[in-house]
């Protein structure tokens, strides 16, 4: 969440920043009038409850002068359901504002390009050149049926549209690519957790995805859980609500899970093959960290995430998210996007955010400094996306035939 009270303090300058992202003139507006309810409500009950304890001191006053207070208790008496009230009026002003507030998304670092949508993020570099083919290079779902890779009739059979089955060879290279990831990923200081893939509600509105992403979320009827979308959810809120000492920082965290997305309003997009599915594997990466330290390990996590595609032979770009494009949490993003010879374009296959303490705020998650708890500053990208990967490998290293190598450094994973 942001900081409600930089926001109060400061409106126009915390606006412009909101404006940056896209928020609309009228929320702010709503925002602004809920700081007011939330004022006066605070300002009644500071006054009652000031001049119920003056009345109160008068008590032993008016003994020891030996004068009735009948008058004195029926007004104490009523001040204190006055105060009563007003406190339960301040409470409920307070609750709407955090419940408003908890739509808001952060506020975007200044260095972050101005746009609209991913039309005007800014490419920042290249890695690999791309494979010059002399033949017309396959799409990858051609290639999984020349392969016997994916079956994806029998994916939608088992449960509806996005849905796939990897098996044989495709099956083995996507667990010998989560084994990759994971042991480089470890290798750069992140300890491996095999966590939950449900988590309840209060955990998804730790890191941002409720309660504004709900369509976008499976529920298990009848339950307080939720198939988690990324092992950003239970990495990150591992922490929720506990204060760590500033020894323990930074703590560096990599996992691997099923990740279960409704794909909310991408009808039309990416139907065919592996690109967009309800269900996906993916590694992650995920740090808590000091303030201080959070700019250093964005640029690690970047750079491992860049790494893992570059030892697999895969050429793809950096490029900095655009205000428009930058998503709920994230103050600052990179994308990694692979290049797929037979779409002819990049494509997204890693997504790295620094979130500064936006969920911090949210999940409660602290460190002692002193004797002052501060909030951490959390962070998470994939290392990668696995089924992504495994569509990259397939249209990289195809030959005319359609038969596909394998990169040098999967065959001891194989």
């Amino acid at each position: 969440m942001i900081d409600l009270k930089y926001l109060q303090n400061h409106f126009e300058e915390a606006s412009a920043k909101l404006h940056r992202k896209g928020v609309e003139e009228k929320l702010l507006q709503e925002l602004k009038k809920r700081f007011e309810i939330l004022k006066s409500a605070n300002r009644r009950y500071e006054e009652a409850r000031a001049e119920q304890n003056r009345l109160s001191k008068l008590f032993g006053q008016y003994k020891r002068e030996g004068k009735d207070i009948t008058e004195l208790q029926e007004s104490v008496n009523r001040l204190k359901a006055e105060v009563a009230g007003y406190q339960v009026e301040a409470r409920e002003a307070e609750e709407a504002l955090a419940a408003l507030a908890m739509g808001i998304p952060n506020f975007p670092d200044d260095d972050v390009p101005m746009g609209l949508d991913e039309e005007d993020n800014v490419e920042i570099g290249k890695v690999l050149e791309p494979r010059k083919f002399d033949f017309e290079p396959k799409e990858h779902w051609e290639l999984a049926e020349l392969n016997g890779w994916i079956d994806f009739e029998r994916g939608v059979k088992l449960a509806k549209s996005r849905f796939a089955v990897l098996k044989g060879q495709g099956a083995r290279i996507q667990t010998a690519l989560i084994n990759f990831f994971l042991e480089r990923n470890i290798a750069q200081g992140f300890e491996e957790y095999a966590v939950p893939f449900m988590v309840n509600s209060k955990m998804l509105e730790g890191t941002g995805q409720l309660p504004k992403f709900e369509e976008d979320l499976f529920k298990v009827c009848d339950e307080d859980l939720w198939l988690i979308p990324t092992a950003e959810v239970p990495l990150t809120n591992l922490y929720h609500d506990e204060i760590l000492s500033a020894e323990e920082l930074p703590v560096l965290m990599t996992a691997y899970s099923p990740c279960f997305r409704k794909e909310a309003g991408s009808a039309g997009r990416d139907t065919r093959g592996m690109i967009r599915q309800h269900q996906f594997a993916k590694v992650e990466m995920v740090a808590i960290t000091r303030p201080e330290e959070s700019d250093e390990i964005f640029e690690k996590m970047v750079r491992q995430a860049s790494d893992l595609l570059t030892e697999l032979g895969l050429p793809h770009r950096l490029v900095q998210l655009c205000t428009g494009d930058l998503g709920f949490s994230a103050a600052k993003t990179v994308d990694l996007e692979v290049w797929l010879p037979g779409q002819g374009k990049y494509r997204e296959i890693s997504s790295v955010s620094n979130t500064r303490d936006f969920q911090a705020r949210r999940a409660k998650i602290r460190y002692k400094e002193g004797k002052k708890n501060r909030l951490v500053h959390t962070l998470n990208g994939s290392a990668l996306a696995v089924g992504r990967t495994l569509v990259a490998i397939m249209e990289n290293y195809q030959n005319e035939d359609g038969s596909i190598e394998i990169p040098d450094v999967l065959k001891e994973y194989l």
